[in-house]
């Protein structure tokens, strides 16, 4: 829908227009008001909300346990991250110590999700530029990514496989075998999304010199991920602020110079390169001996092994769950490197078995204001591979 704005006689007059909220490339219910001089972008104003869920002050009226469910439904293409930042915060008020073996099969599992989401994002904005083939082999390797997800926790994409102390479930057998095939035929695969795109003179006008941020300008609205790493600054949770092991695996910070949407979708290319990279380095490990939660009475319950009857693990593992653990009263903030960007968890006690507070600092509402920046003099046609190339997710900008 659009109108016309009363201008001033001899002056130009523009129309705004509504892209969005029902737009299928708005990746979600996303809302521009767009201010336009013919095709030309005059300014635009994103409007956020119309997704609001309320996730953040539903955690509070749950145990510390419960809420991990509802951390997936925030970032819903990388619900194992959100559980990993999120468990990572109460472990931190904790004070627990997660078992090595655990710590591994989280960055094992959370590149993979990394990868996965990823997958989605190159699918999904090749096929608004008119890519139509790139979308469906992208798919193609994230079903392999979901089944994995799916032989371990039992659900494809809800997985809230990441627990307090450690991993819900003993992984099952035969699991690293999947993820070793995924590992091997990867490589070829992505060289299909690169004969197909990265040379392909339609694909690089769309995005080459569109959408241009400068380092300086991401930095100061507080960009983060691929989006900040493509105007070529190396920042990266793992590597600033390392956790769950990072340290002790070799992995290099993706960057380009351009600042373009070339350059980020260079960027994201290097970066499942990167993830292939730290999970053959995980699989290297000793992934199948030790314990995969730690030993924290009244937390975490015991493995069953230690319990007299199965059925007896399971009481107590509703109990803790139904009726929660009071954490010593304090605060924490915890970040991760998110596909997005810099998730931050920051999350508040009071001594009760509920979170007093709990807020998300999401990397894709943050990201989502430099969006004006990028559009505003490009033409109207440019807005769409924008909005792809920052890679929002409108769960997590309305969490």
């Amino acid at each position: 829908m659009g109108s016309t704005i009363n201008t001033p006689v001899g002056t130009t007059e523009t129309l705004v227009l509504n892209m969005g909220p029902q737009h299928p490339s708005t990746h979600g219910v996303l809302r521009l008001v767009l201010e336009l001089d013919g095709e030309t972008v005059v300014r635009a104003r994103p409007e956020i909300g119309y997704l609001h869920t309320g996730i953040e002050k539903n955690c509070e009226a749950l145990t510390y346990s419960q809420a991990i469910t509802l951390t997936d439904r925030i970032d819903y293409l990388a619900p194992l991250s959100n559980n990993l930042g999120y468990c990572l915060a109460v472990e931190k008020l904790l004070g627990l110590e997660v078992p090595k073996r655990a710590q591994y099969i989280r960055v094992l599992l959370t590149e993979l999700t990394r990868i996965a989401s990823h997958l989605v994002w190159l699918g999904t904005h090749a096929h608004e530029l008119g890519a139509m083939s790139v979308f469906l082999y992208c798919f193609r390797e994230r079903e392999e990514i979901m089944k994995i997800f799916e032989y371990v926790s039992g659900q494809r994409m809800m997985t809230s496989y990441f627990r307090i102390g450690g991993l819900a479930l003993e992984p099952p057998p035969g699991w690293l075998e999947m993820v070793d095939r995924f590992v091997r035929i990867f490589p070829a695969r992505m060289q299909e999304y690169e004969d197909l795109l990265t040379e392909n003179r339609i694909w690089q006008m769309r995005t080459k010199g569109v959408g241009h941020l400068r380092a300086d300008d991401a930095i100061a609205l507080g960009v983060t991920g691929p989006t900040l790493r493509g105007s070529g600054v190396a920042y990266d949770v793992r590597k600033a602020f390392p956790y769950s092991s990072y340290e002790e695996f070799d992995f290099r910070v993706c960057t380009r110079p351009e600042g373009d949407c070339y350059a980020r979708y260079l960027v994201r290319l290097d970066e499942m390169r990167e993830s292939l990279n730290i999970i053959r380095q995980v699989l290297e490990r000793n992934l199948h001996e030790g314990p995969f939660r730690a030993e924290a009475p009244g937390v975490i319950p015991p493995s069953r092994e230690k319990m007299k009857t199965e059925m007896e693990a399971l009481i107590y593992h509703f109990k803790i769950f139904t009726e929660g653990f009071s954490p010593p009263p304090g605060e924490v903030y915890q970040t991760i490197e998110s596909p997005r960007g810099e998730l931050g968890v920051y999350v508040a006690s009071d001594g009760s078995p509920r979170p007093f507070r709990v807020h998300f600092r999401a990397p894709s509402f943050v990201n989502l204001q430099a969006l004006p920046r990028l559009v505003e003099g490009r033409l109207l046609a440019d807005v769409v591979a924008c909005i792809g190339t920052i890679d929002i997710v409108l769960g997590e900008v309305d969490r």
